[in-house]
This record gives structure tokens, C-alpha cells and sequence, in this order.
């Protein structure tokens, strides 16, 4: 069976929902077009947007200590910079190329989180920054795209007696067709997907916010731990760098140099 494409995912936002693309341009070395380009900074975060500086994810409002964000449905339109921010009780549209749109956006989320008065979240965007998980180890890691291997995914779910939503693992490409797991000791090769070439750099190693149920906001698995007990480490997924541009589309064929 050939390796495909299956879904292709951008989170504009750290630690927010995704958005589902027919297809994108891969450019060399800048990583997923509009992913992880915006993030809510704690407010005791340090983080300067005229001089940026990769920070710790615990600096940013994110899945892993805050679960109810996966209930809260973002869209962003990067043509006019206006992300739409839409809960179960509320819903608000901010252009958040601005500093009032910014604002705005926060208060709504601090609303959203019941947050104190005196802890108000930062909305920053530094382009071409990245909010990446990884974006602290080098910048060639902050614009790395992040893979995920769906029959991975399935044979997780089947060791664990348990379905297992791919989106969980808030990867930018999904692929199926590959051996479960074998992704992993891929380090180093090289893939070729349209025009485009990859290189996988490193496995992508789990924390809690893969925990939480993206429809429920529920920590309904020990997504690491199970991870641990049934293969012996915490990676689900890769990250791969951009070699060589190009378009890819969903259902495009994935070939192994």
C-alpha cells in the first residue's frame, strides 16, 4: 500500500484548535505556512516581541495545563489577520494585527479560562518567530514540521483497548501507508512528497496535553505513560525540515528517498 498524505493541519494559534487545508506551500527551512504563529503568553513570561526569544511552553496558555482550550474553536483568516474566537457560551472576531485587536483577544480568553483580574493573557506574534514546543532548542527545530503516522496511531489505539483521535497529536501532516512505528527509526532519511523534500530530524517525544480529548476537554488517557508501558518510550510522530519547496495536497503520494 503507497504512503499518502491523509490530512494537512496549521494551528495558527499555540495551544488552540487547528484548522484542516487542502493543501499548502512548503518553503525551504520556514517550516508549516502560519503554524504556531501567534501564542497567548502568561503574563509573567518575559517574552519581548521586539527582540524574540524562544521561551518553555509553560509560559503559554496550552492544552497541557489548561484542557478546556480544546473546547474553544479558533479560525484564523491570515488575509485580513482576523482570528474569530467561538465557545460554547460566547463568540468574538479580532483583528489581531492590531493592539487593540490583541487585547481584545485576550480578555476574551481570560474570560473564557475565568481568570483573575490581575492575570491577563498576552497575545504575541513575532513573524518569523514560531511558538513551536521545540522552538527552545534551536531555530532550525522552531520551523521544523511536525508528521504523524496514523497506522501508528491505530495500532496505538488497538494496544491500548481504546479509539485514539490522530488530532490529539496536533501534527501538520498525517501520512498513513507506513509500517506502525517504523517512522521512528527514520531519523536522518529523507522524504519526497509533490516537489517538496523533507528531512526527518528527530522523533517527537509526548507530554500531557496529548492527555486531553479534543471533543470533551477530558484527560481520558495517560497518553505518555501508556506510550511507556506498551513500547517502551514516549514518541508519537517526527519532525521533519524543509529541504526543497513545493506544494502538497492531500492524497498526495509519500516516497522514502
Amino acid at each position: 500500500m503507497a504512503m499518502r498524505i491523509e490530512a494537512l493541519t496549521r494551528y495558527p494559534v499555540k495551544g488552540l484548535s487547528g484548522e484542516i487545508l487542502d493543501s499548502v506551500e512548503l518553503k525551504p527551512g520556514q517550516g508549516f505556512p502560519c503554524d504556531r504563529q501567534y501564542g497567548f503568553a502568561r503574563p509573567d513570561s518575559g517574552f519581548d516581541p521586539a527582540n524574540p526569544k524562544p521561551l518553555p511552553k509553560t509560559k503559554f496558555y496550552m492544552l497541557a495545563r489548561d484542557a478546556t482550550l480544546a473546547l474553544l474553536k479558533a479560525e484564523f483568516n491570515d488575509k485580513t489577520s482576523e482570528l474569530t474566537l467561538t465557545s460554547s457560551t460566547a463568540s468574538g472576531q479580532f483583528n489581531i494585527s492590531t493592539d487593540a485587536g490583541k487585547r481584545e483577544a485576550s480578555n476574551f480568553l481570560q474570560s473564557y479560562l475565568s481568570l483573575p483580574a490581575s492575570e491577563l493573557p498576552q497575545l504575541y506574534d513575532a513573524s518569523p518567530h514560531r511558538f513551536t514546543d521545540v522552538s527552545v532548542d534551536s531555530t532550525e527545530m522552531m520551523n521544523a514540521v511536525s508528521i504523524i503516522n496514523t497506522d501508528s496511531v491505530d495500532a496505538f489505539a488497538r494496544d491500548i483497548g481504546q479509539e485514539v483521535d490522530p488530532n490529539r497529536f496536533r501534527g501538520n501532516i498525517h501520512l498513513s501507508g507506513l509500517t506502525p512505528f517504523t517512522e521512528l527509526d527514520r531519523v536522518g532519511e529523507h522524504i519526497i512528497i509533490g516537489a517538496a523534500r523533507l528531512k526527518i530530524v528527530r522523533r517527537t517525544k509526548r507530554c500531557p496535553a496529548t492527555e486531553v480529548d479534543l471533543n470533551t476537554a477530558e484527560r481520558n488517557i495517560k497518553t505518555p505513560k501508556m506510550l511507556l508501558k506498551h513500547y517502551n518510550h514516549m514518541d508519537m510522530g517526527v519532525y521533519a525540515q524543509v529541504i526543497e519547496g513545493g506544494t502538497i495536497s492531500a492524497g498526495d503520494i509519500v516516497e522514502f528517498l
